[in-house]
């Protein structure tokens, strides 16, 4: 993606009889960036990291199905666009797929406030440092009885020394979660670190 792509506009949608035809095209080319992409944390989380190009083809795909003209474009790029990195940051959505809805809701119930929790580590040349998630503040997303929602929004902010170590080589990178009842960790791949790191400026 050119550096300079970090907001989709109307001038980047094409209509839906553009888009019909190339639209299976279109998601099988993003299918091998997407699986790079996701990451799962412990039996019941998975982030899916996104970018210019996975928010776009989301934009593509709800006017496709829903057929809402310019006012739902509009709406679509007001939800979308603040989940496109812009260059200095990864952006994630977490979510808690659980097919079981009682097993479902009895993990969410003890997960109020994990978007406290969730973390990226890089340790390099024996030192580490691990990087807080912001969440997206579109909403509260644990309820007053103390449940979480089963999905988040997250912005992984790094700074210039963070995104150099990100890269280098000898780092190891780890997507964590430090909430007492889901503490687990996911060690990035070579190939998904370098994907993701597509997403700086």
């Amino acid at each position: 993606m050119p550096k300079t792509d970090r907001t989709i506009t109307k001038a980047d949608i094409l209509p839906n009889a553009e888009f019909a035809p190339i639209r299976k095209d279109r998601r099988a080319a993003l299918k091998p960036a997407k699986a790079l992409r996701r990451v799962d944390l412990g039996r019941d989380c998975t982030f899916y990291f996104q970018s210019y190009e996975t928010m776009l083809f989301q934009i593509q795909e709800m006017l496709y199905i829903e057929k809402g003209g310019d006012e739902q474009l509009q709406d679509e790029l007001r939800a979308y666009n603040p989940l496109v990195p812009n260059g200095n940051e990864l952006v994630a959505t977490m979510m808690f797929e659980i097919d079981d809805p009682v097993r479902r809701l009895n993990l969410l119930l003890k997960l109020g406030g994990i978007e406290n929790h969730i973390y990226l580590q890089i340790g390099v040349h024996g030192e580490s440092e691990k990087i807080y998630v912001v969440p997206e503040d579109d909403a509260e997303r644990t309820s007053a009885d103390g449940k979480t929602s089963s999905v988040h929004f997250f912005h992984f902010p790094l700074t210039h020394d963070q995104k150099t170590a990100f890269q280098d080589p000898a780092s190891q990178i780890i997507l964590g979660s430090d909430h007492k009842d889901y503490a687990h960790m996911s060690v990035l791949g070579v190939e998904t670190i370098a994907e993701l790191a597509r997403d700086f400026d």
